[in-house]
């Protein structure tokens, strides 16, 4: 045997001697995108989130943050989470729908009259929505709530038939929005989101919705004149990760993540109702002035109108039992208080 395969050997044998030393795994980093802007509360709350997490797993989960649409919207993050691209995202119901197109029930027009019953509704039906997004390949981290929904118009809306001199934007391919002016007999323009303040401005829309933090963050208010009271809906909003990626770390580290989400996204829903409803005071501020619904029996109208779209959905969205259920819950809350 040569000089260079008896030193081969020997360094070989060494090795094999030497104590083995305990490697430490390489940090998992969680990819994550969102149309809020830096700066924004949401994303105050987001990076609370990434740096506790962070620090509870103690340096074994990191997050790169990509925020501001940088990449694309809420249809574009999902496309890239099912590619491995990205991992995880805050989302707006049409993300949502994307994932688990069941919970868009959520987002259905007029379903709810107060906080107490989102809240109840939502904690009610957390186990059943958990499994939704399972059944999808997706865990929910947490609800992050965008808030109740006006229409904003340059003309007073008092009255579903007020809606037909308005030029409405439709967010493009959202079911929940289709069925709702469907069934409120209106025919609004389709648009992807990004386009909404250009169109504003060449007048090719003048009505559009949203929450009042959200209209004010996208300066749309700017727009607009009107604002009508009754809130169209109440929108979710959630902050979700791939199954398979959170797959990857340990049960200890997944349940860290968990307790985190519903710790920093309940917070972020409070602090979303809050700045709501401060919202509302600077565009009165502004100049917008605010209509009621012309009588109750219009209040009652609209209300209809919600039942006939969340009725149109059953099969195409969720199910007929799914819907029987958060309508169920809703009356057990109500019940108490009619008494």
């Amino acid at each position: 045997m040569n000089f260079s395969k008896r030193l081969a050997i020997s360094a070989a044998l060494l090795t094999l001697a030497l104590p083995l030393r305990a490697q430490t795994p390489a940090p998992i980093t969680i990819k994550f995108a969102t149309l809020a802007p830096d700066g924004s509360t949401w994303m105050k709350a987001m990076k609370k989130f990434t740096d506790e997490v962070t620090l509870k797993t103690a340096g074994r989960v990191k997050f790169k943050v990509y925020a501001g649409g940088v990449s694309g919207e809420d249809k574009d993050v999902v496309r890239k989470i099912r590619l491995g691209q990205l991992h995880a995202g805050g989302f707006t119901g049409v993300g949502i729908g994307e994932m688990a197109p069941e919970a868009r029930l959520l987002d259905t027009p007029f379903l709810f009259k107060s906080a107490g019953e989102i809240d109840h509704v939502y904690k009610t039906m957390d186990a059943d929505f958990r499994r939704i997004f399972e059944s999808h390949g997706y865990v929910l981290l947490g609800w992050a709530e965008v808030g109740n929904v006006n229409i904003f118009s340059n003309t007073p809306v008092t009255r579903p038939e007020d809606l037909k001199n308005v030029k409405m934007w439709l967010w493009e391919g959202d079911p929940i929005a289709e069925a709702t002016f469907e069934a409120l007999h209106i025919k609004p323009i389709p648009l992807s989101i990004t386009d909404v303040m250009t169109s504003l401005q060449t007048g090719m829309i003048n009505g559009v919705y949203g929450s009042p933090l959200s209209v004010i963050a996208l300066q749309w208010f700017a727009r607009m004149k009107y604002v009508f009271s009754l809130p169209l809906t109440n929108a979710s909003g959630a902050v979700v990760i791939s199954r398979k990626m959170f797959g990857t770390l340990t049960p200890e580290d997944q349940k860290a993540m968990l307790e985190l989400g519903d710790k920093h996204f309940r917070a972020l829903t409070l602090q979303s109702r809050k700045e709501n409803d401060q919202s509302v005071g600077i565009l009165k501020k502004k100049g917008l002035i605010f209509t009621e619904p012309a009588s109750p029996a219009v209040t009652a109208e609209l209300e209809k109108a919600g039942e006939t779209a969340r009725q149109a959905l059953v099969g195409k969205l969720y199910s007929k039992e799914l819907l029987e259920k958060v309508e169920n819950a809703l009356k057990a809350f109500r019940e108490p208080k009619k008494k």
